[in-house]
């Protein structure tokens, strides 16, 4: 299990430290549907990325990713990797090229105008998207379950891997819902505070 644990940690954190659903649980949870929008939003993007990275998990595992036979380890997962590797650089090199130039200001997505609006299924839809349909999160999940997919772990340490990595990817929902409903009358200040701030300032990826 330390096997398939150490090599998707990397992708998990990557994900968890995506700033678009951090921004859109604070952003959900200051308006007046908060509570029930929060939830659908955090559970929204536990089932979609659990399920992604599932299948993966299954299907690189039944591939034989480990390459548990004499012939050593399979090397379609490092074929892979590096394709996803060329990929985010050229994600990257997009998102540069489409950076706001000096002097103008960035317009907000969409869904951050309407996200007043909402209801939890859109909510719920939100955190799909951000989740498996955002390139940047779809490269490291992916990433990070044919990690664990190759990695030389049984069947029980791969799947307690995958539901680790799920678990750590998701923090970035997680902590602000916990948050909320443990904070008690203090959370709504702080979270309206976050909200005015993140609008104002955050740029879209």
């Amino acid at each position: 299990m330390g096997d398939a644990v150490g090599q998707m940690l990397a992708s998990a954190v990557g994900i968890a430290t995506s700033p678009l659903p951090l921004i859109a649980v604070i952003l959900m949870l200051a308006t007046p549907k908060g509570r029930g929008n929060g939830v659908a939003f955090t559970a929204g993007w536990l089932v979609s990325l659990a399920v992604l990275v599932t299948v993966v998990v299954l299907a690189g595992s039944g591939g034989d990713a480990s390459g548990a036979d004499d012939e050593g380890p399979a090397s379609w997962p490092l074929w892979l990797k590096l394709g996803l590797g060329v990929l985010f650089l050229l994600m990257g090199v997009k998102q540069w090229k489409d950076r706001p130039r000096e002097g103008r200001a960035a317009e907000p997505p969409g869904w951050m105008k309407a996200i007043d609006t909402f209801t939890p299924g859109k909510s719920a839809g939100l955190a799909a998207a951000l989740a498996v349909a955002n390139p940047k999160n779809l490269v490291l999940a992916v990433g990070g379950a044919v990690s664990i997919a190759a990695s030389t772990a049984s069947t029980g340490g791969k799947t307690a891997a995958a539901v680790l990595m799920v678990l750590i990817a998701s923090l970035c929902t997680l902590l602000p819902l916990g948050v909320y409903l443990l904070g008690g009358r203090k959370s709504a200040k702080v979270l309206g505070e976050w909200k005015a701030w993140m609008a104002a300032t955050t740029r879209p990826s």
